[in-house]
């Protein structure tokens, strides 16, 4: 019915942007030890399904041995309380339109466990399937210059390579101030007893909203 509307011209602006909205799929990829990525990607979760889009939140695998993740009560906890979110798949990049990543700082550089994933990404990249996909990024630090900025950007610039486009939050709202105001992609200090400093759940959500929103304008324009 859609298309037999489409095809005589009857289907009405509004119509149409609410099609296009929902034909919109949002991949969360994260990497987390003790939790607070994967409560970034829970709130983009959020974001993503409120402007309408199909959305799915994956893990990356992780690297570390079995002994020092036994060694830290809290990143015991947090592997055994996400045993059930699904691990990415290539597939899983190349079914989405949208990516949003969020993965800790290692050194002003992503987490490895994210670098690892990313380094498959290979024969998509060759054959051009990761290419107009739009992407964004979030991140967090144990200190407010730890490297939050630099790890969204390293993460970038492989997306560039990819031939991606970068769907930053910019200065689009004024309740990104109200959480840090990075420009690059939402970003959080947390503390040593895993407390984030920032309230930055709005500021996640509205990224989410954002990438989705620029994936479906790539859409329209590839129509």
């Amino acid at each position: 019915m859609r298309f037999i509307k489409k095809l005589f011209g009857q289907t009405n602006k509004k119509e149409e942007e609410t099609i296009n909205m929902s034909n919109v799929k949002l991949a969360v990829i994260y990497y987390s030890s003790t939790g607070t990525n994967y409560q970034l990607a829970k709130w983009a979760e959020e974001g993503g399904n409120a402007a309408g889009a199909e959305v799915k939140v994956l893990k990356v695998p992780e690297l570390a041995p079995e002994a020092a993740i036994e060694s830290n009560p809290a990143w015991k906890a947090h592997v055994e309380e996400t045993k059930d979110v699904p691990e990415v798949t290539l597939d899983d990049l190349e079914w989405a339109d949208a990516i949003i990543f969020s993965v800790p700082t290692r050194f002003g550089n992503m987490a490895a466990q994210m670098k690892q994933f990313i380094d498959t990404t290979g024969g998509l990249w060759f054959e051009g399937k990761l290419a107009n996909k739009a992407v964004s990024a979030m991140s967090s630090a144990s200190n407010a210059h730890g490297g939050q900025e630099a790890t969204i950007l390293s993460l970038y610039t492989t997306m560039y390579h990819w031939g991606a486009i970068v769907a930053s939050p910019g200065y689009t709202d004024p309740l990104l101030f109200a959480s840090g105001g990075n420009p690059y992609g939402t970003s959080v200090t947390v503390s040593q007893d895993g407390k984030m400093q920032e309230n930055v759940e709005e500021a996640a959500k509205y990224q989410a909203k954002r990438t989705v929103q620029v994936a479906e304008w790539i859409k329209k324009g590839n129509q």
